[in-house]
């Protein structure tokens, strides 16, 4: 528990070190607010402990798809033609309900071009860049890496997995 606060805390801090730009006139305030905020976070999100191999794996894979999700925004955005064809699919999650559920739709939206749009029940629904991409496999091997990090383990294969094609312009 104590670990706990400490580690939420100095989140807090160093989020505060960032909006301020180190200054340090502003950390009269600053205490205030960390303390505030570390407080809720207890009372919104207990602590949970994290299976040492699961993080070593998420935390690289993270970093990596985060970096291709920005190169890909990017080249998107200066190239010429813009080559999209976008699509809203319902991803079926074999997650269990609760936390793992709830990461997985706040974290789909680091794969390249991919943002969750809606999470009802058991079912994500993810609005896609392109149609035309490895999309189901990205979505795939993330709810696997929420699973290894959660320590949770992933339900059968359900039966659907598209909802066809949706206008997305």
């Amino acid at each position: 528990m104590i670990l706990s606060l400490v580690l939420r805390g100095s989140i807090f801090a160093l989020l505060w070190w960032a909006l301020t730009e180190g200054n340090f006139d502003a950390w009269w305030l600053g205490g205030i607010l960390i303390m505030v905020a570390t407080e809720i976070s207890r009372r919104l999100i207990p602590a949970r402990t994290w299976p040492l191999i699961g993080l070593l794996r998420f935390i690289p894979f993270f970093i990596e798809r985060s970096l291709i999700s920005c190169v890909d925004v990017a080249w998107r955005a200066l190239r010429p033609g813009l080559h999209i064809d976008p699509i809203l699919i319902r991803y079926p999650l074999r997650l269990p309900e609760g936390f793992p559920r709830i990461f997985m739709a706040n974290v789909v939206s680091l794969l390249p071009g991919t943002l969750a749009a809606e999470l009802e029940g058991s079912d994500l629904f993810v609005h896609v860049l392109d149609s035309r991409s490895h999309y189901w496999r990205e979505l795939t091997q993330l709810e696997q890496h929420v699973a290894q990090l959660s320590g949770a383990y992933l339900q059968a294969t359900p039966g659907t997995a598209i909802t066809g094609r949706q206008d997305c312009s």
